[in-house]
């Protein structure tokens, strides 16, 4: 019987309960699954591509039949490399559909023999995506029922660095205009002093005039 290889591209940044619960489904389809991130140069990733590997290695460490790499160019190029026969896809939405299956159709121009399998998430996963879960670490929010906890711990610290950055930024921004304003009014009261001297030196000197 033959084995059927899959692989599950993205960019996994972060990665989410919404990517674990597809790796995890799609596991029990395929005889083999490979989770590929995608390395996009024009892209500026929240978390490294090592760092995304590391956390989809330690979440996928339970699943015999699933690895992890990366690749660059295009999905059906890689596709060929590791002789998988399918690309499996999340799709959350309407909107998400309308994408896939665009994607889907290119892919198959390309390679004809390599299908796409579309899966829907869990119904909890439904609107959860990475850009989300960026945003809401971004602005403080609990983030612990989106992501898996190594996730969470490594979002935390991301933030934290990015705070203690913002914070001393601001603490630079308002040193400096303090040390501004200050020169400013040393500057001022320089001025207004030389202008009163001035003044001074102009009525010393003036002649007076003479009563007839």
């Amino acid at each position: 019987m033959k084995r059927i290889k899959a692989i599950y591209p993205g960019s996994f940044d972060p990665p989410t309960n919404g990517h674990l619960d597809l790796i995890e489904r799609g596991s029990k389809i395929f005889d083999e699954l490979v989770v590929a991130i995608l390395r996009n140069p024009e892209k500026d990733p929240l978390f490294s591509l090592s760092d995304r590997r590391q956390m989809l290695e330690s979440m996928t460490a339970g699943f015999d039949n699933v690895s992890v790499d990366t690749f660059h160019g295009l999905t059906v190029d890689y596709a060929l490399r590791v002789e998988a026969q399918a690309i499996l896809r999340g799709i959350r939405a309407i909107s998400d559909y309308e994408y896939e299956l665009q994607m889907a159709l290119m892919n198959r121009k390309l390679q004809p023999g390599l299908e796409t399998v579309f899966m829907m998430p869990a119904e909890k996963y439904s609107y959860l995506s990475s850009r989300l879960v960026r945003e809401v670490a971004e602005l403080g929010g609990s983030i612990d029922c989106l992501v898996p906890e190594l996730v969470a711990q490594k979002l935390r610290e991301k933030m934290d660095v990015a705070h203690k950055f913002t914070a001393a930024d601001a603490a630079d921004r308002q040193e400096a205009e303090l040390k501004a304003a200050e020169r400013m009014t040393r500057e001022s009261v320089t001025s207004e002093r030389a202008i009163a001297e001035r003044g001074a030196s102009e009525r010393r000197t003036k002649p007076r005039k003479r009563k007839s």
